[in-house]
């Protein structure tokens, strides 16, 4: 259940059986030669709807536009400021929390949004706060990064070993290949895999990186193996949330 092609009246019925909602959260920024700029948002959002769909929550809008300030020396990328993007995860829960939500599942899909999603988990709650705890309404907010939660990390490993990376990987890039089948990017990788190291901002970003990729060979990536990855991450974070709405 989409909250965006809901009906106000079909929200507060839901509000009668449920507290919870799925919260998509991405990036548009760049995924190397092969993989599209929206990957990290493409990927959090299908995600987040099939979790919707298996357990019968309501699924929030997509934040398609996340922390990307290292990714700015390549052309496309879009970032909002860490300051920003508390704000509007604060904007976000806060308003849907005057309507009667009260559990906020956050399916994270760039890594660079986690600070700033804890940081503003903490403006929600110290907002929420009351004088007596008995007036406190009982908010609670959770960020699951879906490429990081297990089994995903051995599934990945398994279909592409060391060769998927940490940025613009393989299995991400997948995943989005199966969302969008009709964007899949070819091209002839070189290296084939990608140097791997830190960095330090932007241009320390470009200069050791210079196409976008860390670690990996998106080469590798499928629709199929996409598919299967998505299926285990809805499966997987369905039990997640399920738990979410009932723990004490």
């Amino acid at each position: 259940m989409l909250l965006h092609q809901s009906t106000w009246a079909e929200v507060e019925a839901y509000l009668q059986g449920s507290n919870g909602i799925v919260m998509p959260i991405g990036s548009t920024e760049q995924h190397g030669p092969v993989g599209m700029i929206g990957t990290d948002s493409i990927c959090a959002e299908v995600i987040a709807k099939g979790v919707g769909e298996a357990a019968g929550a309501m699924v929030g809008p997509t934040i398609g536009v996340g922390m990307s300030e290292h990714h700015m020396r390549f052309p496309g990328s879009m970032t909002l400021k860490p300051s920003t993007l508390v704000l509007v995860v604060r904007d976000y829960v806060i308003s849907l929390a005057a309507h009667g939500f009260r559990r906020f599942l956050f399916v994270n899909g760039h890594g660079g949004n986690l600070a700033s999603l804890q940081a503003a988990f903490s403006e929600v709650y110290g907002e929420v706060r009351e004088p007596s705890a008995a007036d406190t309404p009982d908010v609670r907010c959770k960020a699951i990064n879906w490429w990081q939660f297990d089994p995903l990390p051995a599934m990945g490993r398994e279909m592409f070993g060391a060769a998927d990376g940490s940025h613009a990987a393989a299995s991400e890039v997948a995943v989005a290949q199966f969302a969008d089948a009709a964007n899949i990017r070819e091209g002839v990788l070189d290296p084939e895999v990608a140097p791997r190291g830190s960095f330090f901002g932007a241009d320390t970003f470009r200069e050791r990186f210079p196409d976008g990729r860390i670690g990996s060979n998106s080469a590798l990536a499928s629709p199929e193996k996409g598919e299967r990855l998505y299926a285990k991450s809805v499966e997987a974070i369905v039990d997640s949330y399920r738990a979410f709405l009932t723990e004490a």
